[in-house]
């Protein structure tokens, strides 16, 4: 058994993930930089050019079915589209009702009753939500698992999470739907406000160059302080804003233009529509 980067929790067997796209990819590319061995990991693509990569950029078995790739597997990552997910865990459901390995869904509005149906009781399942910043190590992932999956399971599927970044349990599955809201499609809303920051710049009179160079390190800068400083972000917004000052103009024309409310309406929005899915894939 091999540990996952510095956790030392062993590996029953392979990790093997079914599906080689961008979030699969990360987390494979994660875990590897880590220090797991590309020989316990293996990928199930059917899309060659991405088997081609992955097998070369990584070192990792690639196959082109699912029933192949799980073969010896003690966790399985279900990195596919949520519209396929049914299908494919069709395809391994005796192997893994016959084996029970951990499983860890990433799969967008598809329940843990849902997988549990399609791929056989007793099976520890944990599902969960990343978000596209884990290509670059700095994901943010909710997770929740039922009640199969054990504790070494959990920190198992912590560890596997989170080696692209942060992780955070979730008590209630009925909150990963305001998860997939919140960081799942929160990176969408940060990369909107920078276009808007750029171009409202340009409109400004500054080039549109200088306006991008200074809006993504202003907003990259702002993030660390976040992520490092111990006070939360009213705080550090208060210590920005002087009255009668720039900031405290700027923080007006957003009140003015009622902000939150257009901020809790789109996370309301996100969060409905993820109920919906669950409801289409069910």
């Amino acid at each position: 058994m091999a540990p996952i980067a510095d956790s030392r929790i062993p590996i029953p067997g392979r990790i093997t993930f079914i599906g080689g796209g961008n979030m699969a990819r990360s987390l494979v590319g994660a875990l590897v930089r880590g220090g797991t061995p590309a020989s316990v990991i293996a990928v199930a693509e059917p899309n060659e050019e991405l088997r081609a990569a992955l097998a070369r950029d990584f070192g990792v078995a690639v196959h082109d079915h699912a029933r192949a790739a799980i073969e010896g597997a003690g966790v399985l990552v279900l990195a596919v589209k949520p519209q396929v997910l049914k299908d494919v865990c069709a395809e391994i459901a005796p192997r893994v009702a016959a084996t029970r390995p951990l499983v860890i869904s990433i799969a967008a509005g598809i329940r843990i009753e849902q997988l549990a149906a399609w791929l056989g009781a007793g099976v520890p399942i944990v599902r969960s939500m990343p978000n596209t910043p884990a290509l670059i190590g700095a994901g943010a992932t909710g997770m929740i698992a039922n009640d199969d999956a054990d504790a070494a399971q959990r920190d198992l599927a912590e560890a596997i999470l989170g080696a692209a970044g942060s992780t955070v349990w979730i008590e209630r599955e009925e909150l990963m739907d305001t998860v997939t809201a919140l960081s799942g499609s929160g990176p969408a809303y940060f990369f909107l406000l920078v276009e808007a920051l750029e171009d409202a710049a340009v409109a400004q009179g500054l080039p549109r160059a200088t306006a991008r160079a200074l809006a993504t390190q202003t907003c990259f800068g702002a993030g660390r302080m976040l992520v490092e400083d111990p006070d939360p972000p009213t705080v550090l917004r208060e210590r920005v804003t002087s009255p009668g000052g720039t900031t405290a103009a700027a923080l007006d024309a957003f009140a003015n233009g009622h902000l939150r409310g257009v901020v809790a309406a789109a996370v309301a929005a996100a969060t409905a529509r993820g109920k919906e899915l669950s409801e289409r894939f069910s």
